[in-house]
């Protein structure tokens, strides 16, 4: 009997219950899913409405800074010195462009100088965050802003809009002073994360601009302002297609900055230095006020608001008379026998008597012979000013050694630095026993005896600026007061009162008296300054001291300039004050390597500059116009020519 295979079916029932069992499964996760979704949607259309609403709305709408127009510089009488002008401009959007080469070949054949700087306009703009528009060229002229605007269409991410420069109206008579603006670059940035800043957004926009050097930057943040926005409306590419004007915000611009400068005095000074490097530095001797303030040569402050190209910088930086070095507050010279009042003055100090007579046989000898400029013969100490006699001063300076000389020096102004409001500034050096004790020659910190004549007579080790000895003029001719400089006038309409506290000098009036007289005499009859330091303006004089400073030594070799290298020869300088009968305006000129004596180099100059200042008070004027004396010029208009330059010295180099 053979098996046969068999099948077995389950019951039905089982196979039922097994079939209900996965669709429960099922349809519990289903239902699961269902519901899951509906919450999320409830969430995101109810409970998150709000946010996502927000989200898509910044999606939709960017905000955009705008730069603040720029506070203004003005001179104390109000006469804009460092303000805006509009300007019209190309920029370049790397993400709408369809070829960047392509672009700028074409930007190229409307704007052929774009060329020349194509390496760094696409590194610029491919540095640039998305969308943000990078300045190609500024300062277009109308025809070539309208050739731009004619091909726009032909020149996808390309636009040319208008927009406020900076404008320095006076080029270079106020470059070193004011300073200038330049785009921030990655120094910059890294400066404010090193002091553990944020760095504020407005400093990547391609059209901001900080202050270099002077007040631009002292007073930066002031003269910045608060920047603006527009709330624009963007494509799905982040393009611009409208503008929200009920969503911008207007910039807040900048506050202004009042200087003491006066625009007349500053622009006169630097006139006159012609092809000379030097300064000069005019104050007031009542309140300190600086009135000018000029470093020669100088250079075009405007060139670096939109990027100075680098031959003329390269020109700047390699021409040895450095017109990007500020000569008034950083260049330091020896002042020479602008310094000799301080000695005097050091010397009735320690009880000298300035009827004392010296007699003067052309050479003072000390170990050696030092020369003396010429034979004086017997003299007392209004006389040996008058004459500018080395033999004198350098006998009182070997009588009370350098560390008197030293604390009067810094008592005058020397040895420091003044808090103006810009930096920059060298306080030059004040020798004494202990700096040569800290600063010895070849392992020796001995100060010889054979250093005390030259150091006084202004020479040696000793350096001063041109703001130095224009203070230390101001507080001979003041008399009483320790007069401080000052330059801001006023920030945002608040006034800046003088820095530090304006003390007595600590010396008898009748000592200063006596300089004064010396001085006075310079410019008289017979006087190292006298012909060339004539201001022409009737019983208003002026008073003053010559000064010629070795620039380097000569041996045995003659220190006339002719035929030598301009870096060979000696350096000028004068210092005055005016009037001399109550003195109100000091003034102090450097010529650096002039070639000539103070009374020919630095005389003429310094009284080119005091007759514009002295012209332009009122009260002066008037006295001039009292006495009879008719002085018709225009203060701020002079004949070139008019230093008279050419006069032969009279009397001594000196």
């Amino acid at each position: 009997m053979s098996s046969e295979p068999a099948i077995f079916f389950s019951d039905p029932n089982e196979r039922q219950g097994s079939f209900l069992r996965r669709t429960f499964v099922l349809g519990g996760i289903t239902a699961l899913g269902g519901l899951a979704l509906t919450g999320r949607l409830a969430q995101l259309q109810v409970v998150q409405a709000q946010e996502y609403a927000t989200l898509a709305s910044a999606n939709q709408f960017n905000f955009r800074l705008v730069p603040p127009p720029r506070g203004r510089i003005l001179d104390r009488n109000g006469t804009v010195i460092a303000g805006n002008r509009p300007s019209f401009r190309v920029l370049v959007v790397r993400d709408e462009t369809k070829d960047l080469d392509q672009t700028l070949d074409l930007l190229g054949r409307l704007l052929p100088d774009t060329v020349e700087r194509r390496r760094s306009i696409i590194r610029e703009v491919n540095a640039a965050p998305r969308f943000s528009p990078v300045p190609v060229k500024s300062d277009l002229t109308w025809e070539e802003f309208a050739r731009v605007n004619l091909y726009a269409n032909e020149l996808p991410g390309v636009m040319a809009d208008m927009h406020e420069a900076r404008f320095y109206p006076y080029g270079g008579a106020f470059a070193h002073v004011i300073g200038y603006v330049a785009k921030p670059n990655d120094r910059d940035i890294a400066a404010i994360r090193e002091r553990g800043e944020k760095v504020p957004e407005l400093l990547y926009n391609p059209g901001f601009r900080i202050g270099r050097q002077g007040v631009e930057k002292a007073l930066d943040l002031d003269l910045r302002g608060e920047a603006g926005g527009n709330r624009v409306e963007v494509d799905v590419r982040g393009r611009v297609v409208a503008e929200d004007v009920g969503g911008s915000r207007p910039a807040v611009p900048g506050k202004d900055v009042v200087l003491t400068l006066d625009t007349d005095i500053q622009n006169r000074a630097l006139e006159v230095f012609g092809e000379e490097a030097g300064s000069c530095v005019v104050m007031d001797v009542r309140n300190g006020d600086i009135l000018c303030m000029v470093s020669a040569p100088s250079f075009d402050p405007n060139l670096f608001v939109s990027g100075v190209p680098s031959p003329i910088y390269r020109a700047w930086a390699d021409y040895e008379r450095r017109p990007l070095l500020d000569k008034a507050i950083t260049g330091v010279f020896a002042p020479g026998s602008t310094f000799k009042p301080v000695t005097g003055l050091a010397a009735l100090i320690k009880g000298a008597n300035p009827d004392r007579r010296i007699t003067c046989t052309g050479g003072f000898y000390l170990g050696r012979r030092f020369a003396c400029h010429a034979t004086h013969g017997s003299q007392d100490m209004r006389e040996a000013i008058k004459n500018s006699c080395n033999v004198y001063f350098m006998t009182l300076a070997v009588e009370i050694g350098p560390d008197a000389i030293a604390e009067v020096a810094r008592a005058m102004g020397f040895g420091q630095t003044f808090d103006i409001g810009i930096g920059g500034q060298r306080e030059g050096l004040v020798p004494d026993r202990e700096w040569r004790r800290r600063n010895p020659v070849r392992g020796d910190g001995k100060w010889y005896p054979g250093e005390t004549p030259s150091y006084g007579i202004g020479q040696g080790a000793l350096t001063v600026n041109g703001l130095q000895l224009a203070v230390y003029t101001s507080r001979l001719a003041n008399g009483r007061k320790a007069v401080m400089p000052r330059l801001i006038k006023s920030v945002g309409g608040v006034e800046r009162p003088p820095s530090g506290q304006v003390r007595d000098l600590p010396f008898p009036p009748e000592m200063l008296a006596v300089l004064r007289d010396g001085m006075n005499r310079v410019t008289d009859v017979g006087g190292t300054g006298f012909r060339n330091s004539q201001l022409g303006l009737g019983a208003v004089r002026m008073a003053g001291k010559t000064g010629t400073a070795q620039s380097r030594n000569y041996g045995s070799g003659s220190r006339k300039g002719a035929g030598r290298p301009w870096a060979e020869k000696d350096h000028n300088l004068f210092i005055a004050y005016a009037p001399i009968d109550n003195p109100r305006y000091a003034v102090s000129v450097i010529v650096q390597h002039g070639g000539m004596g103070g009374g020919t180099a630095g005389a003429p100059r310094a009284r080119e500059v005091m007759k514009v200042a002295l012209l332009k008070d009122p009260e002066i004027r008037a006295r001039i116009e009292q006495s009879g004396f008719a002085e018709t010029e225009d203060p701020g208009s002079h004949e070139a020519g008019a230093l008279g330059a050419a006069d032969p010295p009279a009397g001594a180099a000196e």
